[in-house]
């Protein structure tokens, strides 16, 4: 018997050809004195196959936009849309996922739907009207007792008293859900949500009931509900933004404190758009943002991203900001784990991208070697100090220091020393030493992790030291056949001066989508993060200790969403855009010690690590000049990045045309700060506008700092004085970046560097970076 096996591009109007082509074949090896009964079976028989081609063709969900202004009834339009004769079998063996439907009707992300679609049928609904585009859509991925005080937030001070510690805001989290049950979202000492709320409590009867806290949660995910979190990441990162306070928090005995979040009484939203933390569809993403958008929300926290780097029209993430943006909702996006240049994900300068930084706490061990010297490194579980034991470097199969596979027997009793890497993390190296008898493990980090350790409980007693360190470590045992240490454990040290450090997996600028605008916009504490979780780590059985520390910039990005928050319960007059121009022009330059900020490498960091530098909240409460960006501004910004006006349109939701607006390069946008790309090999200069607004005090003069580390770049603002009279005032300066290339070095390769302008009062500095490609 024939199949057919046609491409998923044909469409229904090839059924009738089909089918004539199979009775055809069939006849061609038929006697024609075969009967007409016999020849209609055969045509039953090609219909048959055909059928069983259709119910093969895969069904994928597809993001498409439409124009609403062919219809005053959107929910008919949308169905409008959908193939009227299904290319599935309607048998009963087959569910409704199995079929073209309509997952998610969005109304405020964009015009338009997900569905459950074949390539055919979207080839079909190309040809209607109204039809704008449709792709298939994307998966992205998801991306603390000491944070608060390590960030100057202290009970009954400062901006937690300021801001009645986010009282009135509500956070909306995008993420894997939340498990309601932790005390981190009991309701004591909050008020009722307000007025404005609309939203929906999807959990089920007696598994936890919203609350004055926990005022909202939604799943996404058709497959999943309700929407509690059993993985744990939208749990901690729940916590970390808005968490209560509670007590008795803490690791393995170690970090023990009270718990809480950035914005205590801020109240929390869940938004359930992931399945796990590897999978979180575009399309529940979109409609995660779109119930936020109705329900009311003031900031919206997105843990997840990408590392495809798509234009701003084919990336949901992008569009939702933007819509969400336009309502005055802050959208805080985390920057990344990937790590490395130009790595940054969530680009677009309406998100406030985060990356990730360690703070001053470390679970402390010290190794104490054979020579005498002493190394510090990091843990998860404590242990009873160990006396001074053989120190051992094993290699293992294929001469691998990783501890991994098949190891010498010969380390039973003795601390051994193992490279950590790709194939086997610091658990998994503990686990294969204890597995052959060892007594500890000391975890070496590579060149490329650098400085960055973590806090892993081991199933021995470990440490993770980082790389320069792990070298005076190998460096004692190529200098003696007898090698020895001991491990003291320390617990929980507060107080290193080193902190904040960028973290090893923070993502990195330049922005490869819009590289004039320069990202990530802040760091913040990412690294060994102690927040809640759903379960005990420590004892499945017990339901009172139920805390984790983890890390990565899902981790940053909340603790500056519960940062917006109190900003916005201070300012709520404020724009999302003046709130991060806050954040960002009184950001950190330096660590507790008083030196610039540094990189995994213990290096200084540039400006594509840290962006405007480490979050300071005191300082943005209060930062007395603001780049304010409305979002009708971005429009000029988005025809110049060479748009089309149907891709502008998706982004801003309504018609454009760019031919009649006056469009400008990406480094005229009104931003807190400046990414300049002048390459060639000719003398170059780019000219462009700043307008601050007067936020902090009335006749106040600013003064004008240029500081450049740049080699024949040449920076001129001018007035170089600014005075306003009265708060609301703007004023505009000038601003011209010039490369003279007789002063330079001539070389084939294009140059990072980097500079800042700041204005300065007698109570304020207003600090922009400037990020140099040349």
């Amino acid at each position: 018997m024939f199949k057919f096996f046609s491409p998923s591009t044909y469409t229904y109007t090839y059924l009738s050809i089909s089918i004539y082509i199979c009775i055809d074949a069939y006849s061609r090896i038929i006697p024609s004195n075969m009967s007409f009964i016999i020849t209609s079976f055969l045509g039953l028989i090609c219909i048959l196959n055909f059928h069983q081609f259709l119910k093969a063709e895969k069904l994928d969900v597809y993001i498409v936009h439409v124009d609403p202004s062919h219809s005053d009834d959107l929910d008919t339009f949308y169905d409008s849309f959908l193939p009227t004769i299904t290319n599935v079998a309607a048998d009963s063996t087959n569910s409704t996922t199995d079929r073209p439907r309509i997952l998610h009707r969005y109304r405020h992300v964009f015009s338009g739907f997900a569905a459950k679609l074949s390539a055919a049928d979207v080839e079909a609904m190309r040809l209607k009207k109204g039809f704008v585009s449709a792709r298939p859509e994307r998966v992205l991925r998801l991306l603390t007792t000491r944070s608060p005080s390590f960030l100057g937030l202290n009970q009954n001070t400062g901006l937690w008293k300021n801001s009645n510690y986010g009282k009135g805001t509500i956070i909306g989290m995008v993420d894997l859900g939340v498990e309601p049950s932790h005390p981190s979202f009991a309701d004591g000492g909050m008020p009722p949500p307000p007025a404005k709320w609309k939203g929906e409590c999807q959990f089920r009867a007696g598994k936890g009931a919203c609350n004055n806290k926990l005022i909202g949660a939604r799943f996404l995910v058709p497959e999943i509900s309700p929407p509690t979190d059993i993985e744990g990441h939208g749990t901690h990162t729940s916590s970390t933004a808005a968490g209560n306070f509670v007590a008795g928090a803490g690791f393995f005995g170690n970090a023990n404190g009270t718990a809480s979040g950035i914005a205590p009484l801020a109240h929390l939203a869940v938004y359930q758009a992931c399945e796990n933390t590897t999978s979180c569809p575009e399309s529940a993403i979109g409609a995660a943002i779109d119930a936020a958008i109705d329900d009311g929300v003031d900031i919206l926290s997105m843990s997840l991203g990408g590392q495809l780097h798509p234009r701003f029209a084919d990336d949901v993430l992008a569009v939702g900001a933007y819509r969400a943006m336009e309502r005055g909702i802050i959208v805080s996006a985390a920057a990344g784990n990937a790590g490395g240049s130009s790595s940054v994900t969530n680009e677009a300068p309406w998100f406030m991208t985060v990356g990730a930084s360690t703070t001053d706490r470390r679970i402390t061990v010290t190794a104490v070697l054979g020579n005498g010297e002493q190394i510090d490194g990091e843990t998860g579980k404590g242990f009873p100090s160990i006396e001074k034991l053989e120190l051992v470097y094993p290699r293992g199969r294929g001469g691998n220091r990783a501890c991994l596979g098949q190891l010498d027997p010969n380390i039973r009793g003795k601390i051994v020393v193992c490279q950590n890497g790709l194939l086997v993390d610091g658990i998994g190296s503990g686990m294969a030493v204890k597995a052959y008898g060892g007594a500890a493990v000391i975890i070496l980090n590579t060149k490329y992790e650098g400085d960055t350790t973590y806090d892993d409980p081991n199933v021995l007693p470990a440490m993770q030291v980082g790389y320069v360190d792990g070298l005076k470590i190998i460096e004692y045992l190529d200098s003696t056949p007898n090698a020895t240490a001991a491990m003291l454990f320390k617990g929980a040290v507060i107080g290193n001066n080193q902190a904040p450090v960028v973290a090893e997996f923070s993502s990195r600028g330049p922005s490869r989508v819009t590289p004039g605008i320069l990202k990530p916009d802040i760091i913040g504490p990412g690294v060994n993060i102690l927040a809640a979780w759903p379960v005990s780590v420590e004892n499945p059985t017990n339901t009172k200790s139920r805390w984790n520390i983890i890390s990565g910039t899902s981790m940053s990005c909340p603790h500056l969403s519960g940062v917006a928050a109190l900003l916005k319960s201070a300012h709520p007059d404020w724009s999302p855009a003046a709130i991060k121009s806050a954040i960002m022009t009184t950001a950190d330059q330096v660590n507790i010690k008083g030196n610039p900020i540094e990189d995994e490498q213990l290096h200084t960091a540039d400006v594509f690590s840290i962006g405007s530098g480490h979050v300071n909240p005191t300082q943005a409460n209060d930062p007395g000049l603001v780049y304010d960006i409305s979002p009708d501004d971005y429009i000029p910004y988005l025809c110049g990045l060479n748009y089309t006006n149907q891709e502008v349109g998706i982004i801003v939701g309504r018609k454009v045309d760019c031919a009649k607006v006056k469009s400008i390069p990406e480094a005229r946008l009104n931003y807190p700060a400046f990414s300049i790309v002048l390459t060639g090999p000719t003398n170059q200069f780019f000219a462009t506008t700043r307008t601050l607004t007067n936020v902090g005090k009335p006749n106040s003069s600013y003064h004008v700092e240029i500081g450049s580390t740049a080699e024949g770049v040449f920076v001129e603002v001018k007035p170089e004085v600014l005075f306003f009279q009265k708060l609301g005032d703007k004023l505009s300066y000038n601003v011209t970046f010039t490369v003279i290339r007789s002063t330079r070095k001539v070389t084939n390769t294009t140059t990072q560097t980097q500079g800042f302008i700041a204005w300065t009062s007698a109570d304020y500095s207003v600090r922009s970076p400037i990020a140099f490609v040349i």
